[in-house]
């Protein structure tokens, strides 16, 4: 039988993971919620009702209550109920000769738990759209929970950043430069991290990437810091995080998050692994027996 597959097998037990946390900020560091659906009662503005509702659903909303919700598809309700959505209300109407500007403050929610992301108390809020005398604006909206993979809206980080070997030492900037590499390729805050390199040195032919300075999805980075190091692939590992968030789930959150969500894929993983191990022992017992 395959080594592969069998469930006896020695197992090499991963390296102890290491979090060293370089700098944390209000928003830098899986599910999230947000507006899915609009219904539009009125809108006499100048803007698309296609065009505001788009604008709605990139919206954050305050989303460390998302635990406690259901996912659409695992309620029992007919369309929505409190279990698995919130509702949220606007309605605006210019009366004035100047130009009412309708934000993300005016969003009324039936959860306070769940309202729009404001960074302090003089935050006007985020940009709807803009009214004169007459128009008016009234929507109803209802918010679900989701994951990024679904839709870009349900995704609690908006920067992404990629950087490894600051210094070149592996020389894969060489030939990626129009007129002086020094300029085109400065250094950054990641050199920082490590040594620079010896001029005299001879090219090692051998080397391999150490660290990976990247600012993306914590899945990813988890993804990375668990697996790769299991699978022997690489000894000497590590990766040293920055990533921003839109505002709906401060950075531990997400990492917290991030951190259990991986650990059930890789449990069900597992036991995927063990079942099917079970079958195939079955299988070659029985060819044996006959």
């Amino acid at each position: 039988m395959d080594e592969a597959y069998s469930s006896s097998r020695a197992v090499t037990q991963p390296p102890e993971l290491e979090v060293r946390i370089r700098s944390l900020g209000k928003n830098y560091i899986d599910f999230v919620l947000t507006i899915d659906m609009v219904e539009f009662f009125e809108n006499s503005s100048v803007l698309a009702d296609e065009f505001i509702a788009h604008r709605l659903g990139l919206i954050p909303l305050t989303s460390e209550k998302a635990k406690d919700f259901r996912y659409t598809r695992d309620c029992n309700c007919a369309q929505n109920c409190q279990y698995c959505s919130v509702e949220i209300s606007l309605h605006a109407k210019c009366t004035d000769e100047g130009t009412l500007s309708v934000t993300s403050r005016d969003l009324v929610s039936s959860n306070p738990d769940v309202v729009p992301v404001l960074e302090d108390n003089e935050d006007r809020g985020i940009l709807i759209a803009k009214l004169r005398k007459g128009q008016e604006l009234h929507l109803q909206c209802v918010v679900k929970k989701g994951i990024a993979k679904e839709h870009a809206k349900w995704s609690p980080v908006s920067v992404v950043e990629f950087e490894y070997d600051p210094y070149n030492k592996l020389r894969h900037t060489d030939y990626w430069y129009e007129k002086d590499k020094a300029s085109e390729w400065p250094l950054s805050k990641n050199a920082e991290e490590e040594d620079p390199p010896d001029p005299t040195d001879k090219y090692d032919f051998n080397g391999t990437i150490k660290n990976i300075y990247i600012g993306v999805e914590v899945i990813d980075f988890l993804m990375y810091h668990i697996l790769l190091p299991f699978s022997r692939l690489i000894v000497d590992f590590s990766f040293d995080l920055k990533l921003k968030t839109v505002g709906s789930l401060p950075p531990e959150t997400v990492v917290s998050i991030a951190t259990k969500t991986i650990q059930e894929k890789l449990a069900s993983l597992q036991i995927a692994i063990e079942e099917e191990s079970k079958l195939l022992d079955g299988d070659n017992a029985l060819a044996t027996w006959y």
